[in-house]
């Protein structure tokens, strides 16, 4: 097939999505490139269209075994015409659910054609000293692995003649698709370091911390990412006790067990 750019499309509040996006991006080579970061609010208020000749490479957190739905809104938004697509789910070591089929499904549906499919392990967003669950990751292994696979669809690409060649590749999960209620939580405690650099604020992928106040939180928005908690410069920000710090801890008891990536090519 003939492809004339690449596109990556990511969502990746504590950046472990980002990380696995680009290091597939290495592997296929292919320029140009754009990056579309849809975990800023302001990119998501753009549409994506794109064409037979384009390749579009996808990646998304999973949250509670689904696509964050913060995300999936903008994707279906997407206009794309008969366009290759990789699709890529990132999750933290627990289970990645019925996210990669319904990331597949969203992309079909919007003119999309997936060319291949992948399930990496990024550090849990609930991860911390106290409770690592997968911790680090994406690490080196995970990178050259994110690398190999961009090689390999570059090479089924070179094998393709036109999408019309491009066969249904079946993935896991189930219909219909498990159902969770988003939790609505004051979770998170602020010390005293805090400075009000506004940084947390900044880096809120849906913009439920106040720029002029911190300490500010719209629960009613808040996805539980914890990028605001793992990205302050000041490690003024922690879990207080109560549901979501209970589940770090379970998660760190019982998600111990290295997994790695699996693909679908």
């Amino acid at each position: 097939m003939n492809i004339e750019s690449l596109k990556l499309v990511y969502f990746s509040p504590t950046g472990t999505t980002k990380t696995i996006i680009e290091g597939i991006a290495r592997g296929i080579n292919q320029s140009p490139m754009e990056t579309i970061d849809i975990t800023k609010p302001e990119v998501r208020k753009q549409q994506l269209q794109t064409s037979e000749n384009e390749l579009l490479v996808i990646g998304v957190p999973v949250y509670v075994g689904r696509v964050p739905a913060i995300a999936i809104d903008w994707l279906h938004t997407i206009k794309a015409r008969s366009t290759p697509a990789v699709c890529i789910v990132v999750y933290g070591n627990r289970q990645y659910g019925d996210a990669l089929l319904e990331l597949k499904d969203t992309m079909v549906k919007h003119g999309c054609v997936p060319i291949a499919y992948a399930a990496f392990v990024g550090e849990h967003s609930f991860s911390s000293s106290e409770t690592p669950i997968a911790s680090a990751r994406p690490d080196v292994s995970d990178v050259n692995h994110a690398e190999l696979f961009g090689k390999r669809i570059n090479e089924k690409l070179l094998s393709i003649s036109s999408v019309d060649h491009i066969s249904d590749i079946t993935v896991p999960g189930n219909y219909p698709y498990q159902q969770f209620k988003a939790w609505v939580l004051d979770f998170i405690a602020i010390n005293d370091k805090c400075s009000q650099c506004g940084v947390c604020a900044q880096e809120c992928p849906v913009g439920a911390i106040d720029l002029e106040n911190s300490g500010s939180i719209d629960t009613n928005k808040c996805i539980l990412c914890c990028a605001c908690i793992k990205k302050c410069p000041e490690n003024a920000r922690t879990m207080k006790a109560g549901i979501v710090k209970n589940v770090s801890i379970h998660l760190s008891q019982t998600c111990q067990n290295r997994k790695e990536p699996v693909f679908f090519l």
